[in-house]
């Protein structure tokens, strides 16, 4: 985390119609910013900003749900200082019921909020939430389509945007709407790049494995952790590798280095770190060809060269057999995250 900005508190809003799933996926994404990524990869952490999420109601006591379990509450909406976003998530609403009158407290703390310059969110009927708020009014936001009725005979101020996965306005885009209840993954996304960068959240969809996954699981993987050992020689042939992955007979070269044959040295090699030597440093190369197409324009070409391939038809080869795509491919996935 950055060493002069606090942690982002982050309000979950819990009424009597939330329902648990997507209070706690929530939670747990934003809980995991800056943190989780080094204890699977053994990555340092980027700098980025950590979130601060809190599950908050008027009352502050445990909550029962729609679907039964109940709901762990932090602190009563009274009892904390000002968040700086407010997430509504998924309500169950009787179908034709108006809301008018609904959680006057509630809507009143969040106008309040919102005017003192707090960013206020919603996913799926959540938005409903908002509208009986007022905090709608004039502004463009989306709902799951089935709320389309709902917001015409109640809330004609509203443009709604059925179509849309996610809806920013207002000024400084402080009022963010997102689609149906799955779409939790998808606002959760634009806030991590909003607030803690790019990086940060394609690091948390790939751990998360959110996004895209038509294509499976493999284009969210990342190197893991190699395996703490205490073999003094690999330890000093991984450190050199770390910065030589291009280099050409790698295997070799680490073999020299730690002063061992080279049948002798793959098999102490995979008993240390549970990698095959080529496999190490297959990965390594694979992980900076993906870490230059996350963040640069470079041709793939260039990208393979970079990363020690020469040949940019096997680079290719060996790029979609370990992550699922081709490098265009992983490309385009990457940059239709959402965005700020």
């Amino acid at each position: 985390m950055s060493d002069t900005a606090p942690a982002l508190a982050v309000s979950l809003l819990v009424l009597p119609e939330s329902f648990p799933g997507t209070l706690y996926s929530l939670h747990e994404l934003f809980w995991s910013v800056g943190r989780a990524w080094g204890d699977i990869t053994g990555e340092p952490e980027a700098a980025a900003r950590q979130f601060a999420p809190m599950l908050v109601s008027r009352t502050g006591r445990t909550a029962p749900s729609p679907t039964g379990p109940a709901i762990a509450i932090d602190a009563a909406l009274d009892d904390m200082p000002r968040p700086d976003i407010v997430i509504v998530t998924d309500l169950a609403l009787p179908p034709d019921a108006a809301l008018a009158g609904w959680w006057p407290e509630e809507t009143g703390w969040v106008r309040r909020l919102y005017e003192e310059g707090s960013v206020i969110c919603s996913i799926c009927t959540g938005s409903l939430f908002l509208a009986e708020a007022g905090l709608l009014d004039g502004h463009e936001a989306t709902s799951h389509w089935s709320a389309a009725p709902r917001f015409r005979q109640h809330y004609p101020q509203v443009k709604l945007r059925p179509e849309r996965i996610l809806c920013p306005a207002g000024p400084e885009h402080r009022i963010v709407t997102a689609g149906g209840s799955s779409t939790w993954s998808e606002l959760g996304l634009y806030l991590i790049a909003r607030f803690a960068g790019d990086i940060e959240a394609q690091r948390i969809s790939k751990l998360f494995v959110i996004g895209d996954k038509s294509e499976g699981q493999l284009p969210f993987a990342a190197m893991a952790r190699p395996r703490q050992h205490a073999d003094a020689a690999i330890a000093e042939a991984q450190v050199w590798i770390a910065d030589n992955y291009t280099a050409a007979n790698p295997v070799s070269r680490m073999a020299e280095i730690a002063g061992l044959p080279e049948r002798t040295f793959s098999r102490r090699f995979r008993k240390a770190t549970g990698y095959g030597p080529v496999e190490y440093v297959q990965a390594l190369r694979i992980e900076e060809a993906k870490q230059m197409l996350e963040t640069s324009d470079e041709p793939t070409d260039a990208v393979a060269l970079a990363a020690g391939y020469a040949d940019p038809v096997y680079f290719r080869r060996v790029f979609k057999r370990s992550v699922g795509v081709t490098p265009a491919r992983y490309r385009q996935r990457i940059t239709a995250l959402p965005r700020i």
